[in-house]
């Protein structure tokens, strides 16, 4: 398989990091103790247990076992600039996908299976790299220790579940912001926003059957009807309401922003600085394209 997308030499994080991911995970490092727990008590011990708990009930992605995954997974990465980490296909009847590292040498992403029966082959790519963005902007640094801590907190009467309550409000904001800077991870993988809204669009209402008969015109058309919402202050409010609980935003609230996002100066000229230096060696190597 030879690489259609050019890799972008050189890409740093905080380059296309979300502004609210950036303000949310400088207040997650204020938390006391956070990297200290990461460092000295969970990493080890996290990363042996979910290491044996892949290899035991999983099925390990590579060369020659679901060789074209593995092939998806080194070109994300080598257009991210990032090493692979391992990749995983675990029998799910719920479509999702998550990633988990703690600083450590065994980063991995696992893949459920009814997610790959959704999606075509670009948009499993876009999951990848949307999975490859935490490693990158090190999102899964910090979330294990922070869910630790609030069920810690939680067991302390009253002031405890004040503080577990305060903590974890604080933590999904976060989580919820980190999703954006990763659906950035997955535009810049695919260089596609067509395949990055399909993918949502199909978490929000598809399934193997009905997934063909899909227009992405029709919900591009409604995600950006969701920002009418806000034109009253009761709209507002609700829709504040039903997001404040959420681990991920909505989809139409993602895909709008992957919309407005690739439409931007920021993001041609970020696939441009780190495209021109490649553009260069290639020429002179004869061509990094093919593996």
């Amino acid at each position: 398989m030879s690489l259609s997308k050019t890799p972008l030499i050189g890409l740093k994080a905080d380059e296309f990091r979300h502004p609210l991911d950036l303000e949310s995970t400088k207040a997650i490092k204020q938390i006391p103790g956070i990297d200290m727990i990461v460092r000295n008590l969970l990493g080890p011990l996290a990363e042996q247990f979910f290491y044996v708990e892949n290899i035991a009930a999983s099925v390990l992605v590579g060369e020659c076992q679901l060789p074209q995954y593995h092939q998806l997974l080194l070109e994300a990465c080598k257009i991210l600039d990032l090493e692979p980490p391992q990749l995983y296909v675990r029998q799910h009847p719920i479509p999702n996908a998550y990633t988990f590292a703690m600083r450590g040498k065994q980063p991995f992403v696992v893949l459920h299976t009814s997610l790959i029966d959704l999606l075509t082959p670009e948009e499993i790519q876009a999951v990848i790299a949307h999975e490859l963005g935490h490693l990158k902007c090190d999102h899964s640094v910090y979330l294990t220790p922070i869910n630790l801590l609030v069920l810690a907190a939680s067991q302390i009467p009253t002031w405890g579940e004040i503080v577990a309550q305060n903590i974890q409000a604080q933590l999904l904001q976060w989580v919820r912001c980190a999703e954006f800077t990763c659906d950035r991870a997955a535009l810049l993988a695919t260089q596609n926003p067509k395949v990055v809204m399909s993918l949502l669009m199909k978490l929000a209402g598809g399934s193997p059957q009905l997934a063909p008969q899909l227009n992405l015109d029709a919900f591009i058309a409604q995600a950006r009807a969701y920002d009418d919402i806000s034109n009253t202050e009761l709209g507002e409010m609700l829709k504040s309401a039903r997001t404040s609980q959420l681990s991920h935003p909505v989809p139409v609230l993602r895909a709008r922003e992957i919309d407005r996002w690739a439409a931007t100066k920021d993001y041609q000229s970020l696939l441009k600085t780190h495209t021109i230096g490649y553009t260069s060696k290639a020429s002179d190597k004869g061509g990094w394209r093919n593996w």
